[in-house]
């Protein structure tokens, strides 16, 4: 027979959110809350890593005879109290797998959390007192039942709270986990409209930056069947950098590297609609008008569809090694703005000379001139007072790097101070950002990539907080933000991305922008 305590009737109906997925921002702290016999530590055990989860009752077993031994509790809880602040101190995301029936426990396991500087999240496991019974009776060492009724009232009185305690989130019922990081953790809904909001009309277009080239040896056939997957998705552009030698934000010094110019001529001959360039020239890597022609050679070739990205360069290690100089910043920024004032130059009719601070061109002739004109040039770097200067005055877009929102303000802000300066429109100058990231579909297939990608030293976590790993509904967000700053182009480079099919997969984030 069920007692009292024991009918459901007043079990609030779980609603639409019940059993989907639950999203739990990196790191965090995660309090699970319920009666025994709910599900809690069958769910953590599924959806954490073991090292995630610090169980109670696993400590008791430390402590005393077995994880049932209440004689054990003070030990035990002293231990887990002491592996939270170590966990949270170090960006670990935590599970404690308790009951989280004691509103003074909850407590302070949200004042470690605020502590740590990281989100606390409840979920609570809203069971059928009947199922908590059954699975508690079908235990070796089962609760009394009088113990078990006194936390199922605890639980309807905690229940209907937990949302006032000031957690970052609560979530009943979950479904299965996904952990991310907090700048991907916000909830969207992409369906319907493909991720329009009303009043949400900006336009943002997407480039393809490709910046490894571990094809196993395919480099001609891998590079063409990425390039047609980036058309046919709806990029913009393609991109690869200038560089002799893998740059170490990306892998190993050794690991193959293509050179770009030869690159872009090889993709020119085999695309039909996607533009083409550098992000971005050295400036020091080739002489300026050398760099003139090349440029325009490209852009005859590929029927006006090159794209000229400069920089002043930065890997020193690189400009060593293949006997360049190193010079300092203020030298290759003076190259930078002297390459900027005499390309146009030498795309031009005649044969004007230059003379800037650094380069000189005695003669600045280029035929045949570029099929585009002008030629549009972007300038990379987000140096505030120097670089978006030289953006603002000379440059037809630039790309500020970055993916955090307040940062890629920032330097909207100062692009358009110094727009003001030149006596330029804004408008005239396109906003791009560089976005390194991990892409998928959904939170499994998003994990299971994290796994694949993720070097053995490195917590699942953490490489997906430092990849901004996110699935389609998560970028769509994170981009229509950026968007709504004034960035005009995200430049895209997918992680791990050796082939066509990740590329392929993007085309649902570009599509919520079509």
């Amino acid at each position: 027979m069920t007692s009292d305590d024991d009918r459901s009737s007043d079990r609030p109906d779980p609603g639409p959110e019940a059993g989907r997925e639950a999203v739990i921002p990196a790191p965090a702290l995660v309090v699970l809350v319920g009666p025994s016999g709910a599900g809690k530590s069958s769910w953590a055990e599924t959806e954490f890593r073991p090292g995630q989860v610090l169980s109670s009752d696993h400590f008791r077993a430390l402590y005393g005879s077995g994880p049932a031994d209440r004689a054990a509790g003070t030990e035990a809880f002293a231990l887990l109290d002491h592996l939270i602040e170590h966990r949270l101190g170090k960006g670990l995301t935590t599970v404690v797998d308790t009951l989280g029936l004691d509103p003074e426990r909850r407590a302070a396991y949200r004042e470690a959390a605020a502590t740590a500087g990281v989100p606390c999240v409840a979920v609570g496991f809203d069971t059928d007192p009947a199922l908590c019974h059954e699975r508690n009776a079908a235990r070796t060492h089962p609760i009394p039942r009088t113990v078990l009724d006194r936390q199922l009232r605890q639980w309807r009185a905690t229940r209907d709270g937990l949302a006032e305690e000031g957690y970052a989130a609560v979530i009943i019922d979950p479904g299965p986990a996904r952990v991310v990081p907090v700048a991907m953790a916000a909830p969207t809904a992409v369906g319907g409209e493909r991720g329009r909001r009303e009043g949400w009309t900006r336009y943002l277009g997407f480039d393809l930056v490709v910046s490894s080239f571990d094809f196993d040896g395919e480099f001609g056939p891998t590079l063409v069947a990425m390039a047609a997957a980036a058309e046919s998705a709806g990029f913009r552009t393609l991109w690869v950098m200038d560089h002799f030698r893998q740059v170490p934000q990306v892998g190993r010094p050794w690991e193959p590297m293509l050179e770009s110019y030869t690159t872009l001529a090889y993709l020119a001959a085999r695309t039909d609609r996607l533009r083409l360039g550098t992000l971005v020239t050295n400036v020091e890597h080739r002489n300026v008008g050398l760099l003139a022609k090349i440029i325009a050679t490209l852009d005859v070739l590929s029927d006006g569809r090159a794209e000229c990205g400069l920089g002043a360069g930065w890997f020193s290690a690189e400009q060593a090694a293949y006997g360049y100089p190193v010079n300092t910043d203020r030298v290759r920024l003076d190259t930078l703005e002297d390459a900027l004032r005499a390309l146009p130059l030498l795309w031009g009719p005649g044969s004007k000379s230059f003379e800037g601070s650094v380069l000189s061109v005695p003669e600045a002739m280029a035929y045949p001139r570029p099929v585009q004109d002008p030629l549009p040039i972007l300038v990379g770097g987000g140096g505030e007072r120097r670089t978006l200067r030289l953006a603002a005055t000379y440059a037809d877009a630039c790309n500020v790097g970055g993916t955090d929102p307040a940062t890629v303000a920032r330097k909207i802000a100062v692009l358009r101070r110094h727009c003001a300066d030149a006596d330029r429109d804004p408008a005239d100058v396109a906003v791009t950002t560089l976005n390194p990231i991990v892409h998928a579909a959904d939170g499994r297939s998003l994990s299971r990539l994290i796994e694949s990608l993720r070097p053995a030293n490195r917590s699942a976590e953490a490489f997906a907080a430092a990849a901004s790993a996110g699935t389609t509904d998560e970028h769509v967000h994170r981009f229509r933000a950026l968007s709504e700053l004034g960035v005009d182009r995200v430049c895209v480079a997918l992680t791990g991305n050796d082939g066509p099919d990740r590329i392929e997969a993007f085309a649902e984030v570009i599509d919520a922008f079509r």
